[in-house]
């Protein structure tokens, strides 16, 4: 009965959407507390290993591999592109302060003037466009995906600082948060169902990651060569609980990431990173 108690508790706390005002720090908190009980072992700094940390041996072999990860190569392009003058002569680089240096962990962010959440992606699509440039398509890895890698590599080390600050920014999380708890699909899972509920536990051979540092190594290389974005994560997921995705950078994604990088704040960002 009292684990019951916790349980409800804690549902009430972070799907309380509608029934009083979006407070992040309140439910990051919560998550924090529900993963201290559920995984009592677990530091705070190994959220950003994800399902590694349970797992010595895992573990062990990632940071083997990251020693010379096997992305190097498509680094290298990424770099390449990144650094390519548009035709007007500046670069991506120019778009972002210092050049580009240590602001992704600011992303997403809220943009009052539009009203909506501004991705990374975003960001670097403004890029474009505002030098007369083509945009890219989201969901082109060979692009989008290896320019992100590479942009949000010189972040590597700082912080997530995402800000929830507005009545408008306020609404776009609580979007996101009631899509993270929602449940969709055949299967009728929600995000939370594996990564808050299950939390520890395993589905098939995949151990459950918590949420807090979910967002902190995007884009990963998985297997092949190109990268996999966060929203390309997120569509797979959908796919795998029987539900249709939605496109990248739909507002329901959006919103959903810029959730879920709130609650990640304050931890390092390693980016990217390679994950089987």
């Amino acid at each position: 009965m009292a684990k019951r108690i916790v349980s409800l508790l804690l549902a009430c706390l972070t799907m309380g959407a509608g029934l009083a005002q979006a407070d992040p720090e309140a439910d990051l908190a919560g998550l924090v507390k529900h993963y201290k009980d559920r995984l009592p072992d677990l530091k705070p700094q190994d959220y950003i290993f994800g399902a590694l940390a349970y797992n010595k041996d895992s573990m062990e072999q990632y940071l083997s591999i990251m020693d010379f990860p096997p992305y190097l190569n498509d680094m290298d392009k990424a770099k390449a592109l990144w650094n390519k003058p548009f035709k007007n002569g500046k670069t991506f680089g120019d778009c972002f302060p210092n050049k580009g240096k240590n602001v992704a962990g600011d992303y997403p962010m809220f943009d009052d003037a539009s009203g909506k959440v501004v991705t990374f992606e975003n960001a670097i699509n403004s890029c474009l466009k505002a030098n007369g440039e083509t945009e890219y398509d989201y969901g082109d890895m060979k692009t989008m995906g290896l320019v992100t890698a590479y942009a949000k590599s010189l972040s590597d080390g700082s912080k997530v600082n995402v800000k929830v600050q507005g009545k408008g920014a306020l609404e776009a999380y609580e979007k996101g948060k009631t899509f993270f708890y929602s449940r969709r699909g055949q299967l009728n899972f929600s995000c939370a169902t594996c990564h808050v509920d299950n939390v520890g536990k395993s589905i098939r051979s995949d151990a459950l990651s918590p949420t807090i540092g979910q967002t902190s190594h995007w884009p990963e290389f998985r297997s092949g060569t190109e990268p996999t974005t966060l929203q390309t994560r997120f569509r797979q997921c959908n796919i795998q609980v029987r539900s249709a995705p939605l496109p990248q950078n739909s507002e329901e994604y959006n919103n959903l990431e810029y959730f879920l990088s709130y609650m990640s704040n304050g931890l390092p960002m390693q980016t990217p990173v390679f994950r089987k």
